[in-house]
């Protein structure tokens, strides 16, 4: 009888270990580009990206419009599927649609372009922008538009290829977007944001507003 060698039977075991953890591995279309879709290569998502997802972001600067499509792998928990819009200057403005799923090259093809809402709902955010810092004081004000009706602010790192820098941002934003939470890596059109803040309150309502609504309401 051959004795058995322990070197021998750890080293099978860790080989097994990698083999079955290739086979669990997600494979997603990535790929960036203008325009509402994009086309890439199937590639071997990290292990604890367990989702694809395709981000097609319509912004607005001015009066300059352009659209943005993104398709990368993601982790599950941190992905939303739906709309998304932020206001965080008075000529920064931004909407996206974002689908996420969890099957091998499920995020192939196109989804919907995000349309546009400019009409001024009568909320106000502190907003600002700031590179190269996680803070930012907000002493701007920005009205919201269609259906933003939260104050966010989110700060961390940003990264575009293997360039990374701090950042903070402030603005309007939907409900939705509060999805995103501290910790979790977010794709954007452009950029993938790590983040490190993630505050979402209700916008307050401009003082007065209260008022004229109670008095309407009087008998």
């Amino acid at each position: 009888m051959i004795p058995r060698r322990p070197q021998l039977g750890l080293l099978t075991l860790t080989l097994l270990c990698a083999l079955f953890s290739l086979a669990q591995s997600l494979s997603c279309e990535v790929c960036k580009d203008s325009g509402p879709s994009c086309t890439g290569k199937l590639k071997l998502c990290e292990p604890e990206q367990d989702a694809c997802v395709t981000v097609v972001g319509l912004s607005i600067t001015g009066n300059k419009e352009s659209v943005d499509t993104s398709k990368s792998c993601m982790k599950y928990k941190d992905c939303y599927s739906g709309f998304i819009s932020t206001t965080l200057g008075p000529e920064d403005h931004m909407v996206s649609n974002s689908f996420c799923c969890q099957e091998d090259g499920c995020n192939r093809g196109r989804i919907p372009t995000p349309k546009n809402n400019s009409t001024l709902n009568g909320l106000r955010c502190p907003a600002c922008k700031a590179a190269f810092q996680e803070t930012c004081s907000g002493d701007q004000v920005v009205p919201c538009v269609g259906h933003e009706t939260q104050c966010v602010y989110f700060s961390g790192i940003v990264q575009t290829g293997i360039l990374s820098t701090r950042f903070a941002t402030r603005g309007c934003a939907t409900s939705s977007a509060c999805h995103a939470q501290v910790g979790a890596r977010v794709p954007s059109v452009t950029y993938t944001y790590e983040l490190r803040r993630a505050d979402c309150v209700p916008a307050p309502r401009p003082p007065g507003r209260a008022e004229r609504r109670s008095a309407a309401w009087a008998p």
